[in-house]
């Protein structure tokens, strides 16, 4: 089928790929579908839902049908043959309706780029070409993109002159407008979408310039659906494109005056060609048989159309069957920048209505001309064989089904029956599905309008949208100074946030739970040491600071004298708790705040809301400092004797160095801090140097407590610590709905001042219920089951008939060396009011017995904490 003159391929090389298991030949400047059409294939796969053969309809990104799946060079599934640029080795293969996703990695390259520009065209057919120079020739900054791999439109002639001076982009599909001419177009490189790296631009534009051209529409007939039955000017594209005459005996159904310059060109290129014409009078073509007043209400073939059955009842054979009933505007990123359509009557089309700001319509997209068109939708048939959608199977019957429900928006009969759902996003279906829907309830088709176009015009990958940020660069992974020495001690890591943060550090042949026993004994018997460097820093400076922080936190901070710490909660405006850490005052202007891990960007971002939208008259400075500071807890009966070793300068003794205080000292003229802070009830020393010095400082303090059997210690070991003494970890021991009073901080709560974030709420009648639940332990009374985390908590030995009154839920769970035996802790209805009552967990079907206890399970008098 390919002529051996004509169309803009490169005929002196020839690629050699694969459909179907079959090879064929194409050359440079082919699609897929060109190169198929070429060798005479038209059948590409089969419907997804009614399993018919189908074809290639149209020649570029308005195919409904033609989806492949590409196997080499690399898999990818629902490609359209008609955008697949051919590649020498290509392998594609027909879908059953839907394609499979690759089970290898995908190795090509994905990236973004950012223009600005004064203006963007989008479509570079003479239309665009035209508004590219002339905004150029204005001395404005220009991008011309394109979809298609050379400029000209759908006929490029080879006298298209690009544009001097501008960003000029092919094979670049504009697929979204948004807010403020913010464009997203994908480019395709070197024109092989499922091997080469595609690229997204992001492009900002004060003006943007919609040169989009139209796409053919249908006319609905039974078995409209077959191979070999494509759009008028997808035939004249192939044509003079590629070289190709998709048939030989070639009949075409119009009723527009458009498809008489297919006809004619087919003819010219030595085909037989028949043009019906619904309209009463037709124009002669010469070499054309032409018959007014005549259509196609049928098809017949298998494999591939073999007759077009006519409104007359006769049987007219075809090898090609070509459709033309008019032209709609390509409107849809129009209609992104929230454009309103109007529907032109004599075009049969929405058109852009009023004018956008910031947005200009040139050329066919604002309305192709339609000298004499007769709107037709469909011809006489059975609906149930008449394809409207026809990547979705959806048929005139469908619609009538869904008006027969009561549908009346085309919104809703677009989700009834899917039609407009596919790939394509309607391309070919959405007007002519309105029209048909506007006959069966006998309205007029403006007033149903059409559906909403959305981003993206056309498929986009999600490789493409990711670009580099996929794998680890997809959440990118931060890790602390001491990495490197986690990794060669065996460190096991678990992700906090975006942290990779030491979990445990098992010995030969050790599992977890004996790491973390062993880590636990050394620390509450000797001493351990903790990476903590991953805790949020915030510094707070200026004359307003300590008023910032009193709005803030529940408990006052004002008052907090220079060279002390304090634990703070803060709420939201709920009065549920939000996050806790403590508070260094570093000068009478200036503050360290502290939080957990995973909240640090939260609750700068908290801070910074209240300070910017409501107390913006406070003089205050906010920065992130958690990668400026390494932070090492080092904890245990003898953590006072491996800090006064490293620090001989720093008086250590509990009298010169109280708990929540801390202190600066110097390490061979490295400055450090040292704060007496404990999340583990034992006698503990937070070591806090510059990420610069970070392994040189921990390196001496393991040096220093190699005597005593210093020992790493990971985020397991610490959470077992905490949940020992009742330290609840936000996110796990709290759900959104608890309070400070709930946790038994209450204490943490100022009474003294007049408001804070939070504090009208705790005196909602919901926040004063005694049934609240409440943070507990739970210690299972087998004192060997080890209550797995999220459990329900439930009131009787037997389990009542569903629903099951529940009484609360286990937050933490573990294995404890000092206890011998494992604990939990636990949100429960008026839990501290229970302490002492046995409930039960239900475990792998079983009801085990727990006995409720205070949160608080080893060393409640606090004794150890002062060494």
């Amino acid at each position: 089928m390919r002529l051996p003159t004509g169309g803009r391929i490169d005929r002196s090389v020839t690629l050699h790929f694969t459909f179907d298991g079959v090879g064929y030949t194409g050359h440079p400047g082919d699609t897929l579908a060109s190169a198929l059409l070429a060798n005479g294939v038209h059948r590409t796969g089969t419907s997804v839902n009614l399993g018919r053969p189908r074809g290639i309809v149209a020649a570029w990104s308005d195919d409904p049908a033609g989806l492949v799946q590409v196997e080499e060079p690399f898999p990818e599934p629902m490609l359209l043959a008609t955008t697949i640029e051919l590649t020498d080795g290509l392998v594609a293969r027909g879908i059953p309706g839907r394609g499979r996703l690759a089970d290898v990695p995908d190795t090509a390259r994905y990236d973004r780029r950012h223009a600005h520009c004064d203006v963007l065209v989008v479509g570079a057919g003479p239309a665009g070409l035209d508004a590219a120079r002339e905004a150029a020739d204005r001395g404005l900054r220009v991008v011309l993109v394109d979809d298609r791999s050379e400029p000209g439109g759908s006929r490029p002639t080879g006298d298209e002159t690009l544009v001097p001076g501008i960003l000029h982009l092919q094979r670049t599909t504009a697929f979204g407008l948004y807010d403020d001419g913010f464009v997203l177009a994908l480019e395709r490189r070197n024109g092989t979408p499922h091997q080469s790296r595609q690229r997204v631009h992001r492009i900002r534009a004060k003006h943007v310039v919609v040169a989009t051209g139209a796409h053919e529409r249908p006319i609905v007939f039974e078995d409209n659906d077959r191979p070999g039955i494509m759009l008028a000017g997808a035939a004249r594209e192939m044509l003079h494109r590629y070289g190709v005459l998709a048939g030989q005996r070639i009949v075409v159904f119009t009723s527009d005056d458009a498809a008489y310059e297919a006809a004619a060109d087919l003819a010219a290129a030595g085909a037989a060609v028949t043009l019906l014409d619904a309209r009463e009078t037709a124009p002669a073509i010469p070499g054309v048989e032409v018959r007014a007043g005549t259509m196609v209400v049928g098809s017949e073939g298998v494999e591939r159309v073999t007759h077009a059955v006519l409104s007359d009842g006769e049987r007219l054979p075809c090898d090609l069957l070509l459709v033309s009933g008019g032209w709609n505007p390509t409107a849809h990123l129009f209609s992104h920048g929230r454009g309103d359509l109007r529907y032109d009557d004599a075009l049969g089309a929405f058109v852009p209505g009023e004018p956008l700001d910031g947005v200009t319509v040139v050329g066919a997209a604002v309305g192709p001309p339609a000298p004499n068109r007769l709107v037709l939708w469909r011809t006489p048939g059975d609906p149930a064989k008449q394809f409207v959608d026809i990547a979705r199977d959806a048929t005139v019957a469908d619609i009538a089904r869904s008006v027969g429900a009561g549908m009346r928006s085309v919104e809703h009969i677009k989700r009834y029956t899917t039609i407009g759902t596919a790939h394509d996003q309607g391309k070919t279906s959405g007007v002519v599905a309105t029209g048909v829907a506007a006959e069966l309830l006998g309205v007029p088709v403006a007033s149903l309008g059409t559906t909403t176009f959305r981003p993206p015009y056309t498929p986009v990958a999600f490789a493409a949208l990711a670009g580099r940020d996929r794998g680890t660069l997809f959440d990118p992974e931060r890790t602390t100074a001491l990495h490197p020495w986690h990794v060669g001690a065996g460190a096991v890591f678990e992700d906090v946030g975006q942290w990779k943060r030491p979990r445990y550090y098992p010995r030969t042949g050790e599992s977890m739970d004996a790491s973390v026993l062993r880590e636990c004994a050394a620390v509450r018997t000797s001493v351990g040491i903790l990476d903590g460097s991953t805790l949020g820093k915030i510094d707070v400076q200026g004359p307003d600071a300590d008023v910032l922080l009193d709005r803030l936190y529940t408990n006052m901070i004002s008052n907090l004298a220079v060279g002390r710490a304090r634990y703070g909660v803060m709420c939201g405006a709920d009065g549920m708790v939000i996050d806790d850490g403590t508070v260094l005052r570093i000068a009478d202007d200036r503050f360290l705040v502290v939080t957990t891990t995973g909240g640090a960007a939260k609750i700068l971002d908290w801070m910074e809301e209240w300070h910017q939208t409501e107390w913006p008259d406070l003089r205050v400075h906010l920065a992130s400092v958690t990668e400026q500071w390494a932070v090492f807890p080092v904890v245990g009966p003898r953590s006072r004797d491996v800090v006064g070793a490293v620090f001989p300068d720093l008086d250590v003794s509990a009298e010169a160095f109280p708990f929540m205080a801390w202190r600066d000292t110097v390490l061979d003229g490295v400055p450090v801090r040292v704060a007496r802070i404990s999340f583990s009830g034992e006698l503990a020393f937070e070591v806090n140097v510059s990420s610069w010095y970070a392994d040189v400082v921990w390196r001496r303090l393991l040096a220093a407590g190699a005597p005593f059997g210093i020992t790493p210690y990971g985020t397991e070991t610490m959470h077992v610590l905490r949940a020992e003494k009742g330290y609840p970890i936000i996110g796990q021991d709290t759900d959104g709905t608890v309070t400070p009073h709930d946790l038994g901080l209450a204490w943490a709560v100022s009474k003294k001042k007049v408001d804070f974030v939070g504090k009208r709420s705790f005196a909602r009648p919901s926040n004063l219920d005694p049934l609240r639940k409440q943070l507990v332990g739970l210690l299972p009374v087998d004192a060997t089951t080890k209550l797995p985390e999220g459990s329900q908590i439930v009131e009787g030995a037997v389990l009542p008939p569903p629903p099951v009154p529940m009484l609360g839920h286990v937050t933490s769970s573990y294995h404890s060396a000092e206890l011998g035996r494992p604990f939990a802790l636990a949100l429960m209805k008026a839990g501290r009011a229970r302490i002492g009552d046995v409930v039960h967990v239900p475990v792998d079907g079983t009801l085990v017995p727990v006995e409720v206890a205070g949160s608080v399970l080893v060393d409640p008098e606090g004794t150890r904490r002062d060494g």
